[in-house]
């Protein structure tokens, strides 16, 4: 394109075919700007033939410098070309007249144009889209670096520097004064991040002028229709498209009936919803389903991750918000609790910029969080993801498994899953019986239950994985009946809460907290590993006394991480040692008296909150206050074993394998010997070693060597009488 063909053309008003058309157009622009700079070079003196220009500075170079008053250096009109010079300008304000009116055009056709779109999601005005469109240039045809390379008068300056961009804007001193605070920090194109500008690494501190531009990462491949995130981000964001949606959100919903609908109604008055709830509890589905309801893509970011890396919570957020308005997209950030302080208040400057997205945005939280700015420019809905009930998880284990698995209503009340966590449970548990060779049946759906339920109680905890049953324990019968009862009051649970309505009768939790009271040995933490595999839930040992601390306050903030992880472990919390805690509260006489008090009334309140099974073992249960013991369903009581109940119990903890020599008296020992059946499960252990050793069956010397043993262990006296047989 010439001056002349440009000064002729007639402004017409026809569309642009397609987006990319317009693109060009633009850039044919930007190429008329910069012959306009060429010309300008030239008429200054800069010699093109010259074969060593850029490199040094001539005599005659610096004394066309000391000749020029201050901001004349501009290539100004000079030598004679001030009459061609000056045709430029009327012949760069018809081309975007031109140009201009066929984005109108075209717009007006409905023809889809993403750089017409990025002009208005950014509100740039047509001063900062030429800026945009002089720094895209050599992203698009290398000749531009070789131009803007001659232009500033150094071959290796390829990419435009502010100083080069300013002149091809103006060549007016003033304007190009004026014009600097497009590239500063609150300027548009840089705080938007449209723009980049960079010093050249040489370590020096540059002027603004000297400072390179170039546009995003990302930016020329939106332009030319194949939007994206940009390579900071990743791997922790995607956009979905609008064509990726609709085979993300075939078939099932699990979301709770309306709120889809009522997402999509609020989403018209562009608020900020955040979404309160943990893993698997539908804010995905729920995103995805508003972003497909309002027509727009989806761009989802793991904030969490992206705040480890390099540039920091802000500089990811910001990228994120110029990708969300380049593709138009729904915002949808997961883990903002890491923007949340220790007060649960969002930081400053990041809500700042949320409240800034042009469009719909989602952030999602674990804990709920409220904004502390009292009037805020755009509503704030915050939208609390609950666990399902009880009828809503069986339906949901009945959509996905009811064909292979009749009876689903037993893992649907043991286990408090998620919508997504039931989902991938049916998946696991689909592949291990596969893996075994086996039809899917109740117990591969526990196996997976429990693999999928939160394992991160077993940093603060011991878990115990179930061995025993009910054959395998030896306690009086109305102990063994309390037991069952424990294991049928949480079987019922669907029927007393649900169908019988006691869930409205219920302020806390619906859980169920029990005392086991008794000697050590007695089959306290034995009764507990039964319930558990009979519940088919995991077992965590918690050592009480290991959890209360001298330092105020300590001891809550060890109980809070107990049970916020139990929160989700769907586990049965066996807290051992509980006398450490537990005691008649006493009359207040110091501060120390004050906050054990406060200590053991936080417990009980965490443990009402509680939705699962709490078993407290103690040793001395005269030592409960009836406050505590009326907050507890069961209290039971362990008693020591009588000589009939010994005799039992050295029977049965012999394993049908071991080889028994004729001479055991099993009845003779459970008379000589009181001890409860953890001394005796030890004495049982060690005499079988005694007999390995000496390659025999184990007979009465090996067990009763082993009892000495045990009685020396216990720091009892020994009667040689006792030993003999």
């Amino acid at each position: 394109m010439t001056l002349a063909t440009v000064k002729t053309q007639p402004a017409t008003a026809v569309p642009f075919h397609h987006a990319l058309e317009q693109l060009l157009a633009g850039l044919a622009y930007i190429d008329l700007r910069v012959r306009w700079a060429v010309a300008r070079a030239r008429a200054f003196g800069l010699n093109p033939d010259d074969e060593f220009r850029g490199l040094y500075i001539s005599d005659s170079q610096v004394d066309n410098l000391l000749g020029y008053d201050i901001g004349h250096n501009l290539w100004p009109h000079a030598n004679g070309q001030a009459i061609e010079l000056a045709d430029w300008p009327p012949a760069l304000d018809a081309a975007r007249a031109q140009w201009q009116a066929r984005t109108a055009a075209s717009r007006a056709a409905g023809l889809t144009l993403p750089l017409e779109r990025l002009r208005e999601r950014f509100g740039l005005n047509q001063i900062e889209l030429d800026a945009l469109l002089i720094s895209l240039a050599p992203e698009l045809d290398p000749r531009y670096e070789r131009l803007y390379a001659y232009l500033q008068d150094d071959v290796t300056r390829k990419r435009p520097t502010v100083d080069l961009v300013l002149n091809l804007l103006t060549d007016s001193f003033t304007d190009k004064l004026a014009l600097r605070r497009l590239f500063t920090e609150d300027g548009r194109l840089l705080r938007s991040r449209l723009l980049i500008c960079f010093a050249d690494g040489s370590g020096r501190e540059p002027t603004l002028l000297s400072h390179y531009l170039r546009p995003a990462a990302r930016l020329v491949e939106h332009l030319l229709g194949h939007p994206g995130v940009d390579e900071a981000l990743l791997p922790h964001a995607e956009l979905i498209t609008a064509g990726q949606l609709d085979p993300l959100l075939s078939g099932h919903s699990d979301l709770p009936p309306g709120l889809a609908d009522q997402l999509t109604a609020a989403a018209a008055v562009n608020p900020v919803f955040a979404f309160v709830g943990g893993h698997g509890v539908g804010k995905r589905e729920a995103a995805l389903r508003l972003a497909a309801a309002v027509g727009r893509p989806l761009l989802r970011a793991d904030f969490a991750a992206l705040a480890a890396g390099d540039g920091g919570l802000l500089e990811a957020l910001q990228l994120l918000w110029r990708d969300g308005c380049l593709a138009g997209a729904l915002l949808y950030l997961t883990g903002w609790d890491k923007a949340l302080d220790e007060d649960g208040r969002a930081q400053p400057d990041l809500f700042e910029l949320v409240l800034d997205y042009p469009h719909p945005i989602i952030v999602t939280s674990a804990a709920l969080w409220q904004p502390t700015q009292r009037h805020l420019p755009r509503p704030f809905f915050p939208v609390t993801f609950a666990l399902p009930d009880y009828d809503e998880r069986l339906r949901l284990w009945q959509h996905y498994l009811a064909a292979e698995v009749p009876d689903l209503a037993t893992v649907a009340n043991q286990f408090s899953l998620t919508p997504g966590q039931i989902a991938d449970v049916a998946a696991s548990a689909r592949d291990l019986a596969a893996w075994q060779g086996e039809r899917l049946v109740e117990s591969h759906l526990f196996a997976a239950s429990r693999a999928h339920s939160n394992q991160k109680l077993s940093t603060l905890a011991t878990k115990i994985h179930p061995r025993y049953s009910w054959a395998d324990i030896v306690l009086p019968e109305d102990t063994l009946a309390q037991l069952r009862e424990m294991v049928n009051t949480v079987h019922q649970r669907p029927t007393v809460y649900g169908e019988w309505g006691f869930e409205r009768k219920i302020a806390l939790g619906k859980g169920l907290n029990a005392l086991f009271a008794g000697e050590s040995g007695t089959g306290k933490t034995m009764s507990a590993d039964i319930m558990a595999g009979v519940l088919g839930l995991d077992l965590y040992k918690i050592d009480l006394s290991s959890l209360v601390s001298k330092y105020i306050g300590e001891t809550e903030k060890n109980l809070n991480r107990i049970f916020t992880e139990a929160a989700t472990s769907n586990a049965i919390l066996f807290f051992d040692e509980a006398d450490a805690i537990f005691g008649k509260r006493s009359e207040v006489k110091d501060s120390h008296d004050r906050y054990a008090n406060i200590e053991i009334s936080y417990l009980l309140q965490r443990m009402e909150a509680y939705d699962g099974v709490v078993i407290l073992a103690t040793n001395m249960r005269s030592n409960l206050d009836d406050a505590f013991t009326r907050r507890l369903h069961f209290i039971i009581e362990f008693p020591f074993p009588e000589a009939a109940d010994r005799e039992i119990i050295w029977r049965v903890n012999f394993p049908p394998e071991t080889p028994l020599a004729a001479d055991i008296n099993f009845t003779l020992l459970a008379e000589r010997f009181r001890l409860a059946g953890g001394n005796i499960r030890n004495i049982i252990m060690a005499a079988a070693f005694l007999a390995a050793e000496s390659d025999t069956a184990v007979g009465m010397s090996h067990l009763l060597h082993a009892t000495r043993r045990e009685y020396q262990k216990m720091g009892r006296l020994i009667d040689e009488n006792l030993f003999v047989v």
